[in-house]
């Protein structure tokens, strides 16, 4: 999977941001990430999309993300107006959360494992997959 836009990446981070107004590449985003062709999105399939943007964030390659290489991606999202809605106290709140072994530091399978409480929220019938419909539903909110 070659989840190119960052833009739309981003939605995953960690905050369930929306992603930013190119329709077409949030488009392609979603059929790189929906890998079965069922036009929705499993949270297993997420979780693949999170573990490659883990790859592309962790700087330094050793396995984990740290607070640094948090600042400067934050950074280059804002710079780029790759962000709606997401803060650094949010972001800073996320990662707290998604360290589960509470090291200060994420590793690739806790960043990949979760799932952001505003996906988890728009998972409206809770079969833990994105609709189009949930999805456009969590756009518009």
């Amino acid at each position: 999977m070659n989840v190119k836009p960052l833009a739309c990446v981003m939605f995953f981070l960690a905050t369930g941001s929306a992603c930013a107004a190119d329709g077409q590449k949030a488009r392609q985003a979603f059929r790189q990430m929906d890998q079965n062709g069922d036009r929705a999105l499993q949270f297993s399939e997420l979780q693949a999309a999170r573990a490659i943007v883990f790859d592309r964030l962790d700087a330094n390659r050793n396995g984990v993300f740290d607070k640094d290489e948090a600042k400067v991606a934050l950074e280059r999202a804002r710079a780029g107006g790759r962000l709606q809605m997401a803060t650094a106290g949010g972001l800073e709140t996320q990662a707290h959360r998604m360290d589960t072994n509470g090291d200060g530091r994420i590793a690739r399978a806790e960043f990949a494992q979760f799932v952001p409480d505003r996906l988890l929220h728009a998972d409206s019938n809770g079969d833990r997959s994105l609709s189009l419909s949930e999805l456009r539903a969590l756009r518009k909110r």
